[in-house]
């Protein structure tokens, strides 16, 4: 399945994750968030704030084929 991952502030920085276009990664039937992450490089302990199709979750949440993931940091008054 492809679900697609946009990053906020921060996490912008790395290749894999933009704030300007969301980038497609292929996943498994069955994967997290938490993997999601993983396969990207990015720590949890760097995410503060994630979204599923515009809905708050959390790391265990299940994905499903043609997912929008946010991604945003802990700044400010976040």
């Amino acid at each position: 399945m492809k679900v697609y991952l946009k990053c906020f502030a921060t996490l912008s920085d790395s290749y894999e994750c933009d704030y300007r276009d969301s980038s497609s990664h292929e996943l498994s039937d069955g994967q997290t968030v938490g993997d999601l992450l993983h396969k990207g490089g990015i720590s949890k302990e760097e995410v503060k704030i994630i979204f599923v199709n515009g809905k708050k979750v959390n790391f265990d949440t299940v994905l499903g084929d043609g997912d929008q993931i946010g991604l945003a940091p802990a700044v400010g008054g976040m």
